[in-house]
Formats: C-alpha cells, sequence, structure tokens
C-alpha cells in the first residue's frame, strides 16, 4: 500500500515495518481492523497502515451514509507512534524502538 499526504510518500514495501495488531474479530465482521506501524527508511517518519470494516477507523464512504470495508495511511508523529506502540505493541518491542522515550518508573 503507498500513499502520498501532504507532498510525502508512504509506502509499506519499502519502508521499516515496527509491528502490527489486529482486532480479535472474524474479518467478516463490520468491527474487523488491522494496523501496521512502519518508518520511512530515509527520514525515519512514522505512519500507520490499515485496513478494517465499515465501522473501523479505516472505512470508506460508499453513499450517503453508507460505509464499507477500506483501507488507509495515516501519517504519525513519533509521540503518536509512541502512545499508539503502547496499547498495540510488545515492551520488547516499544523498548527496542522508543528507547530514549523511557523512562523509569
Amino acid at each position: 500500500m503507498k500513499s502520498i499526504i501532504n507532498g510525502f510518500r508512504y509506502d509499506t514495501e519499502k519502508s521499516i515495518l515496527i509491528g502490527e495488531d489486529f482486532s480479535s474479530c472474524s474479518k467478516l465482521d463490520f468491527s474487523f481492523w488491522e494496523s501496521s506501524l512502519y518508518k520511512t527508511p530515509r527520514k525515519g517518519s512514522y505512519f500507520l497502515a490499515g485496513t478494517g470494516g465499515p465501522m473501523s477507523r479505516y472505512c470508506k464512504s460508499s453513499g450517503q451514509n453508507q460505509w464499507t470495508f477500506g483501507s488507509k495511511i495515516e501519517p504519525m508523529d513519533k509521540d503518536s507512534a509512541f502512545s499508539w506502540s503502547q496499547l498495540h505493541l510488545s515492551t520488547d518491542i516499544v523498548e527496542k524502538e522508543f528507547p530514549d522515550m523511557i523512562e523509569e518508573g
């Protein structure tokens, strides 16, 4: 999947996969979603690429008040990528990708 947003190219095939997560429901469920966090190789920009059903953040309009399965790329700043990672990825992945943002409790 690739997209150009605000003049920047985001391409899942050329970027580094940090981690991925998905909902526990069936792919046929309207609430189904799957998201992958990537980092661009040259600038180190983060983005989320995902697909999902009509009741997910990835839905697409298919008419007036009608929604269908869709996919999209969403650029993220480092803070947003760190927040998303804490909720959706393992501690090992978060520690490896964001060591400078973690403090001792």
